[in-house]
């Protein structure tokens, strides 16, 4: 699922796809389009750094789009690996971090985490601190939180699991549901389609050709 709208308007619009990964970069450039997008518009993006996203925005954008890490996203694996950098006082050495990253100084927690990385011989799932060394250090440009907020950009993606719940889940997720594939796909469609506001529209346009 996916959503954009213009800095400073309240509704975005919305398309989602149970289909592969370049049918979730046509909804995401449809999205844009719909909200107005075009060949001079800056966009920018907020996801979990999953790189099949950063391809789609390549792809679709190239350098007209920027994109951030979920900060959220990011305080999971600072957390994870402030259990091992500061097992005493966890909840300050993890504050301290985030406004680092916040104001630009990813080279600073990276430093922080380096006395504490793991040695190449413990394996990926229990290596915390080497977890969220990587994490940073393979997503170069991705943590400019500063010139967001400057700009009063989203940093987290909230809105879009938010969204997640009220557009999706709570139609699919009721209890005692089961889904086939199609009809899952067809009835998110119905579900963005309503939350877009082109319920009516979409139904005239049936009729009409129904006629």
């Amino acid at each position: 699922m996916c959503l954009v709208h213009a800095q400073g308007m309240v509704d975005p619009i919305f398309g989602a796809t149970m289909g592969t990964v370049d049918e979730a970069g046509d909804q995401l450039a449809n999205c844009a389009i719909r909200a107005g997008c075009g060949s001079n518009t800056k966009l920018h993006f907020v996801g979990d750094g999953a790189k099949w996203i950063t391809e789609q925005i390549e792809k679709w954008f190239g350098i007209q789009a920027t994109y951030l890490i979920d900060l959220f996203h990011l305080c999971e694996y600072l957390s994870d690996a402030a259990d091992i950098c500061a097992p005493e006082d966890k909840r300050g050495w993890l504050a301290i971090q985030k406004e680092r990253m916040e104001s630009n100084y990813s080279n600073e927690v990276l430093k922080e985490l380096e006395p504490h990385l793991e040695a190449e011989k413990v394996p990926n799932q229990q290596a915390r601190v080497r977890a969220c060394y990587r994490y940073i250090t393979n997503r170069p440009g991705q943590f400019n939180y500063k010139e967001a907020l400057e700009a009063a950009l989203p940093i987290g993606s909230g809105e879009i699991e938010s969204a997640h719940r009220y557009v999706i889940q709570e139609r699919l997720a009721i209890p005692g549901a089961w889904w086939q594939i199609n009809n899952a796909q067809n009835m998110i469609a119905l579900r963005v389609l309503r939350a877009n506001d082109d319920w009516e529209d979409y139904w005239e346009n049936v009729r009409l050709k129904a006629a």
